[in-house]
């Protein structure tokens, strides 16, 4: 399946996010990417695919989940390192430098992922989402110095426009000790 846009799904009730997991992969061509549980009692369905496949999947899933819908997003065009990143089957190693962007909201925080891998030359190493952070999500990415700043820095600007930034760090010559936490 070629993949260049993701859709997400997000619920109050976990069992309307399996109902409307379920609907939008009968509904369209799309990869489910993520289905569970996140912190505070919430549900998020992420799924991946073609950019026309993926917004008929997310009309499907916001008409299955009707009241319990928090939040719905169409990200398109994006970085082909997004997909794994989001699914955690990336398997980067961190280098020279390892920088973190870190978002009170998921769609925003993979919307500022795809900004900063376009932004410099760096490696996605992994997107966590909202599990055991309390509905926060963040990003790592890695690379030389100079790259891993410009590439948080364009993440930063995303989240900052969008009013949902928590925090960034870039750090060089990261202790084993820190990069093990991060893979």
């Amino acid at each position: 399946m070629d993949k260049n846009a993701i859709g997400i799904v997000e619920l109050t009730s976990v069992a309307a996010g399996f109902r409307v997991s379920d609907a939008m992969l009968k509904a369209a061509n799309v990869e489910l990417l993520v289905a569970r549980t996140i912190c505070s009692g919430k549900y998020v369905s992420i799924v991946g695919g073609d950019i026309a496949e993926v917004a008929s999947a997310v009309d499907v899933g916001k008409a299955t989940g009707d009241a319990a819908v928090i939040d719905t997003c169409v990200l398109a065009n994006l970085d082909a390192s997004i997909f794994p990143a989001v699914t955690g089957t990336s398997y980067t190693e961190v280098n020279e430098a390892l920088g973190v962007l870190e978002s009170f909201s998921v769609a925003a925080l993979i919307e500022a992922a795809d900004a900063a891998v376009k932004a410099a030359s760096v490696d996605l190493v992994e997107i966590r989402l909202a599990m055991a952070l309390g509905g926060k999500a963040f990003a790592t990415l890695t690379g030389q110095v100079s790259a891993v700043q410009a590439a948080v820095d364009a993440g930063a600007a995303v989240l900052t426009a969008r009013g949902l930034l928590v925090n960034t760090a870039v750090i060089a010559a990261p202790r084993p000790e820190i990069v093990r936490e991060v893979v």
